[in-house]
């Protein structure tokens, strides 16, 4: 099944390579190109779900004093608020979750199209749609003293190909951070979404650092085209043309002000009482003994 989404993404990767004068990094950049502009319309979803979030912020200030002794009904409150107002909590992780299948994608085909061993080269050529690209193979592996078949750390490359993973680092957390709105005020510890949030920022730049370094040289290229690209998705000018061009529906939830107000006026709801059975510990109250025997 998997081959239904390699052999198409290395047949492009070939015919990128060809077409832009035998230059894999260059084929490498434009189908990274291509790929986040076929993830453009859920990184657009995503941009307006953190907006969302952010302009909840008051509201859930609001919960937060409102249920501040009751851990349990301030995360089913927030849940409600996230329901009414159509916003996905977790939507900052998006981007970097859909990561996971296209990278998978992304690394087999950058391991067949830089074939090394004559079987691989065989299994390439095997594997494109358009025969007439086999006479491209094998493809040149070189770039900057590095070999892009290997992974960058010593002595399949120069030390300065180290570098390679650290950019995958940086540039991966500075795309979570312009991705998730910044949140006004210290963190709260029980806002359970915004937690997990915080972790996958920490974790995932950290886990595709650690994955760079063993995996080839042309995938921390693509991690690093990949994250550029991003952050400039997110930038102002960026998100302006995106409104234009995209216009978001118009919304049926209720205003977040009206919310607030809403917030604001309704008491604190205090727990059930428990009822006579329970507080009796499972026997039958007395006065329901007589009435019981009276009707009888």
């Amino acid at each position: 099944m998997w081959d239904l989404i390699f052999n198409p993404l290395i047949t492009l990767m070939i015919w990128l390579y060809g077409v832009l004068g035998n230059n894999i990094i260059a084929g490498i950049v434009v189908l990274t190109l291509l790929i986040r502009l076929a993830t453009y319309p859920l990184t657009i979803k995503q941009m307006r779900s953190a907006r969302r979030t952010q302009e909840l912020q008051p509201a859930i200030k609001k919960l937060q004093e409102k249920y501040k002794d009751d851990r349990e009904k301030l995360s089913q409150a927030q849940m409600a608020l996230y329901r009414e107002h159509g916003v996905n909590p977790l939507g900052g992780c998006l981007p970097l979750l859909i990561q996971y299948p296209i990278l998978i994608a992304m690394y087999q085909a950058i391991y067949y199209a830089l074939a090394s061993t004559p079987y691989q080269l065989v299994d390439l050529s095997q594997r494109l749609l358009v025969t007439d690209l086999a006479r491209l193979i094998p493809l040149e592996n070189m770039w900057l003293g590095m070999d892009l078949t290997q992974a960058p750390t010593p002595p399949g490359n120069p030390w300065y190909a180290l570098a390679l993973p650290a950019l995958v680092m940086i540039t991966t957390w500075l795309q979570f951070k312009v991705s998730v709105p910044a949140q006004s005020g210290p963190p709260d510890p029980n806002d359970q979404a915004a937690n997990v949030t915080r972790s996958m920022g920490t974790i995932m730049p950290i886990m595709f650092g650690f994955l760079s370094l063993s995996f080839s040289v042309g995938l921390s290229v693509y991690f690093i085209v990949s994250n550029l690209v991003g952050i400039l998705q997110y930038s102002p000018q960026v998100k302006a043309l995106t409104d234009k061009l995209f216009p978001e529906k118009p919304r049926t939830a209720p205003r977040v002000e009206d919310t607030i107000a809403a917030m604001a006026t309704s008491p604190v709801r205090s727990p059930k009482p428990a009822t006579a059975k329970a507080s009796s510990g499972g026997k039958t109250p007395k006065s329901a003994g007589k009435s019981y025997s009276k009707k009888k």
